[in-house]
């Protein structure tokens, strides 16, 4: 079997209402469907999610970096060379996202080939994972208000709250009040997307510590290099790196000398080829992680539960996997379900994706 094509088709969804955080905010579901075409008929499929003001990619550039950079290194190739593939691929620098899709787009082919889905191919540890809800920045009230449907609505029990506002102390009353709002046993998390200064975080965390803060991602910027070492060493929150860590090289260097406690993985961002070797890293050194959420559409949630729940290590915590509760459609024909706070796997071979195309025809953006 090899690969004959690469088809790369632009769609947007809104969202019911803008998800903000402390460097953005997001309207719209503005995504890549990527498709990889093989001689055997099989079509490997996966999302690709363009977070420019995170990593640089835009629509124009992923659409740019499947037709003029990757599709002249992939057709051709047997797409069960994974690993000669991602060697290929890193002759290109950055575009993590479309290598992250990539990636997951050949794991699809592998399973729909063999049979067999991604979840039991990646390891199949358990058969669902519990999930974390993001709670986007907002007014204290309104932010406690939805923590508290979301718990109520789809049974719940863990949330990452965004902060990092300038003015710590909003953020500082938004988790006190979810806290009240939701009692002691719903655990908590906070990611400040580097939004605060070192100093900021450092004082917004020693004030938040009687809510029973669970762990804080990204509290300031990495390029605050002493700053950041001495917030992490000064809190007894465990700190997590996300966006400052999205590749093996650079989990090595948070974990190593910067001081991290854990790490977020995203597949959206590493695939499952590079997730398996930062999980690998961690694992071996006793380091935490979490299978984070790149603001995914269904599409995209389909892989991190796979991965979640295939291995051990990343299905003891809840994965960040509900952002697609604010989407207002999607393409799939059979919609990811939150029961009971959590999200089983898919069986079926691959990832499991069946895409609705008169769905996918509406949305799409380029005719």
């Amino acid at each position: 079997m090899h690969i004959v094509s690469l088809e790369a088709i632009p769609y947007s969804i809104p969202y019911r209402r803008p998800l903000a955080f402390a460097i953005g905010e997001v309207r719209e579901a503005a995504h890549v469907l990527l498709r990889i075409h093989t001689d055997d008929g099989i079509v490997g499929q996966a999302d690709v999610l363009p977070r420019p003001y995170t990593y640089g990619e835009t629509v124009g550039s992923i659409l740019a970096a499947v037709h003029t950079l990757f599709a002249p290194v992939l057709v051709g190739r047997d797409p069960g060379n994974r690993e000669m593939i991602d060697r290929l691929l890193d002759n290109t620098v950055a575009n993590n996202t479309v290598k992250a899709a990539v990636d997951l787009a050949l794991w699809d082919i592998l399973g729909q080939e063999l049979g067999v889905s991604c979840h039991r191919l990646l390891g199949g540890y358990t058969d669902r994972v519990r999930v974390s809800h993001m709670v986007g920045i907002g007014k204290p009230a309104e932010m406690a208000e939805e923590a508290r449907r979301v718990h109520d609505d789809f049974g719940v029990t863990t949330f990452k709250v965004k902060v990092g506002r300038p003015e710590y102390r909003t953020d500082v009353e938004a988790v006190l009040r979810i806290r009240d709002a939701l009692g002691d046993d719903v655990v908590l998390g906070l990611d400040a997307n580097h939004g605060w200064t070192a100093e900021q975080a450092t004082a917004a965390l020693t004030a938040m510590e009687p809510a029973g803060v669970e762990l804080i991602e990204e509290p300031c910027p990495s390029s605050e290099v002493l700053g950041r070492r001495r917030c992490i060493a000064g809190t007894r929150i465990p700190v997590y790196a996300d966006e400052s860590a999205p590749t093996l090289e650079t989990v090595a260097r948070a974990v190593t000398t910067d001081g991290f406690d854990g790490i977020n993985i995203k597949t959206s961002r590493s695939g499952f080829t590079r997730s398996s070797r930062i999980l690998g890293l961690c694992d071996g050194l006793g380091i935490g992680v979490l299978v984070g959420n790149q603001i995914d559409t269904q599409l995209g949630t389909l892989a991190s539960v796979a991965f979640a729940a295939a291995h051990r290590h990343t299905a003891v915590r809840p994965a960040e996997v509900t952002n697609f509760l604010l989407i207002e459609d999607d393409l799939l024909t059979d919609p990811v379900r939150v029961v009971d706070g959590a999200i089983a796997v898919r069986p079926e071979p691959g990832l499991g994706i069946e895409i609705d195309e008169d769905k996918l025809d509406h949305y799409r953006t380029d005719r």
